[in-house]
């Protein structure tokens, strides 16, 4: 299948693509505040569908947004009129506000984030012959994991020399931050665009969808099962939701009750499958069970979205848990064996 063309791409395989550029993390949030479904599955489609771009589509597609997401008090308000007669045309008024303002407070709250998903080993290697100051401002602001690993990778001498200024770092204006941001992206975007080109298809919606919430990642997948079976399949195999719980081995489970408090655990067992509820009673002591019953016994009714957001924080502690080695989480598919 040939790449699409620039000119060939609709208003949502934009968003589509812009999201993919973002990251899981923050194109998770954009998805849980876009309330429109017929909006939120085109933009799942795509995504999914998705193959890799051409750097020249990906690079006129992050200028396009970054020119408008970017904007700020010392430019001209065109540019924030133009975002958002582009977004109306594209998902209607309400939906355009919503997508606008969620954008535009990702965009300028995270300076340099599309670092945060580039190779950090790369990071580093461009980056070891930069001023110290540059590099202690630009990894000030990444996720402080991905930072870590392009920290590991500079040479030690710059290493020393990087933490001291990030210790020492005053408030920056943000206007300079952003101009910096500007040339930092122009200079080092055959760092980011590499990794970029390769984003898309399933395996990218399913680490989006691992990291929504759970009525988010609940609608998403039952929209993909009605319009592509095959696909919602093929996504949900990539993924872990609390129902898979049943598919982990004792010794995992019994790793993951550690980490969870007792009344969290009540909580998202609350109208969840009897398989799900006899596989964590049985790898509890009698007494941890007989807590465990009394506190859904007195909780009484609960809200559905309370029961859902400590089901997501328990899967969260599943899969940082399975990242870290500590467990493994089989998922359906070839080669996920477990070899003795």
């Amino acid at each position: 299948m040939l790449p699409i063309q620039l000119e060939a791409m609709t208003h949502s395989q934009k968003v589509a693509a812009l999201m993919i550029v973002l990251g899981p993390a923050a194109a998770s949030e954009i998805m849980k505040n876009i309330t429109d479904d017929d909006v939120l599955e085109q933009i799942t489609l795509d995504i999914a569908a998705m193959n890799k771009l051409p750097i020249e589509t990906l690079e006129a597609i992050v200028d396009e947004f970054h020119t408008i997401f970017q904007a700020n008090s010392m430019l001209a308000s065109g540019g924030m009129n133009y975002a958002k007669t582009l977004l109306e045309k594209a998902y209607g008024t309400e939906q355009a506000n919503k997508i606008l303002d969620r954008l535009v407070t990702i965009l300028n709250s995270n300076p340099f984030q599309f670092f945060n998903d580039a190779d950090p080993i790369q990071l580093a290697t461009s980056f070891q012959n930069e001023n110290p100051q540059l590099i202690a401002l630009i990894l000030a602001y990444l996720k402080p994991e991905q930072s870590a690993k392009v920290l590991n990778c500079l040479p030690p001498n710059v290493q020393h020399k990087v933490s001291l200024k990030i210790a020492q770092m005053e408030t920056t204006n943000p206007e300079i931050i952003s101009e910096v941001e500007k040339i930092v992206e122009s200079k080092f975007s055959n760092v980011v665009i590499q990794d970029f080109s390769k984003a898309g298809g399933t395996e990218a919606l399913a680490s989006i969808l691992n990291r929504t919430d759970r009525a988010t990642e609940k609608n998403v997948i039952e929209m993909l099962e009605e319009e592509t079976p095959q696909l919602a399949e093929d996504v949900r195999s990539l993924m872990f939701v609390f129902e898979d719980i049943v598919n982990l081995d004792d010794r995992a489970i019994q790793r993951v009750l550690r980490e969870v408090d007792t009344k969290d655990l009540a909580l998202s067992l609350k109208g969840s499958r009897d398989d799900v509820k006899d596989k964590i009673l049985r790898n509890m002591s009698e007494r941890a069970q007989a807590i465990l019953l009394e506190d859904m016994e007195y909780m009484g009714p609960v809200r559905a979205r309370e029961v859902q957001e400590v089901q997501s924080r328990i899967v969260g502690i599943i899969r940082m848990l399975e990242q870290n080695g500590e467990i493994v989480v089989v998922r359906d598919g070839a080669g996920d064996e477990l070899i003795e």
